[in-house]
């Protein structure tokens, strides 16, 4: 079981890849990495702002009415509270908010508590 959220973010990636090989799909390479200040002022200024999700698949699914990719924020075991939800801190709601604004754009966008979480969430959007 990954323990850190870039092992996670890994994962994930691998599984689309074996799983899904035809999808176009990116990550938040700056998640979890360690950046000189430097490489981090850069990445700063080469993004609309904080809270970009983790992993952005770039497939629409669910016909004229259904989305236009899937969006997830990846949280380790540890973020979770033991009813499934997220522990709530002033990133993660900033994460919100960011999840927020994609769904009203017409993308599908999630966190997801663990690799498995992760996958179920990629599984279900895939079969739609």
């Amino acid at each position: 079981m990954a323990k850190k959220e870039e092992n996670i973010q890994v994962a994930v990636c691998t599984y689309l890849k074996l799983q899904y090989p035809d999808v176009i799909f990116t990550c938040d390479l700056s998640s979890g990495m360690k950046l000189t200040i430097g490489q981090a002022v850069k990445a700063q200024k080469m993004r609309s702002g904080r809270g970009l999700p983790d992993i952005m698949i770039l497939e629409p699914k669910g016909g004229e009415l259904g989305y236009a990719g899937l969006m997830i924020e990846l949280k380790t075991e540890k973020a979770g509270n033991k009813n499934g939800t997220v522990k709530q801190t002033d990133h993660v709601r900033e994460q919100q908010a960011i999840l927020d604004r994609l769904e009203k754009k017409g993308y599908m966008a999630k966190f997801a508590i663990g690799l498995d979480e992760a996958i179920n969430i990629i599984d279900f959007y895939m079969a739609l």
